[in-house]
Parts: C-alpha cells; structure tokens; sequence
C-alpha cells in the first residue's frame, strides 16, 4: 500500500490483481506514533481480524501497534494507539460511495467504498501481510 498515492494494491501469488483508491487518517504524512495523532501507520504488519459487524460496514484489523510501535510511543510518554483497520464507510452512509475518497477522513485507518471491503473481506485471510509505506 502507498500512502502517498492513495492506493492499497491487492496481490496474489506475487501477482498484482486490483488497485484500490483510499482515504487514510487526517494526518497522512509519516508514521503513526501515538494514539490521536490521526495518523495511518508505515511498516509491515499483518491482517489480524476480520468483523463483519463494525461500525463501518466490515473491517479488515491491521496488527498496528508492534512491539517497536509501543516503544516508541512510550519514549514520548504516549499510548500508541489502535483498532487500526481497512473499512468500509460508516454504516448507513454507504451512499457516498467513492465520493469519500476527497478527503482523508479516518482517525489512522485505511477507507475504501463498502463494496470494496466486501471483495477484500472475503478475499483476505487473517494472517495475510500488509506493507503500508509512504
């Protein structure tokens, strides 16, 4: 996933099979440090969960925040944050379809429309690694 581009590409097998356009967290740009900074994470992390009853259609978990994540935010004497994931809009706004892609608008989690997050959601096993880079 590129941050920078507002894309999160899907793989299989080393092969690139789709390019979603997302919206991220508030304040993009670098790597989520503490909890409220509005900021969506870089590194390698893992899907972790999958909830088909979110506040935001279905939810993908990302397994932010890691062990140097934690450390980091504890030199800042800050929480590190969480409940990282790829969702859907929020429930009963599904409507907006792509147009919510105008503006990063998560708290640090990674939108797409909720027809997308239905193709990931059934696509994607809890296990599978995700790359989120700038």
């Amino acid at each position: 996933m590129y941050k920078s581009k507002r894309q999160l590409q899907a793989y299989s097998d080393g092969n690139l099979i789709k390019t979603y356009t997302i919206a991220l967290g508030k304040n993009p740009v670098g790597h989520k440090v503490s909890e409220g900074d509005m900021k969506t994470p870089e590194g390698l992390y893992t899907i972790n969960a999958k909830n088909p009853n979110s506040a935001y259609h279905k939810n993908l978990g990302i397994s932010y925040p890691d062990d140097s994540d934690r450390a980091a935010a504890a030199r800042l004497g800050k929480p590190p944050g969480g409940d990282i994931k790829i969702h859907g809009l929020r429930n009963g706004r599904g409507y907006i379809g792509r147009f919510h892609r105008w503006t990063d608008w998560t708290h640090g989690c990674i939108a797409v429309t909720d027809d997308e997050i239905d193709e990931l959601y059934d696509a994607v096993a809890v296990g599978t690694p995700i790359t989120i880079q700038q």
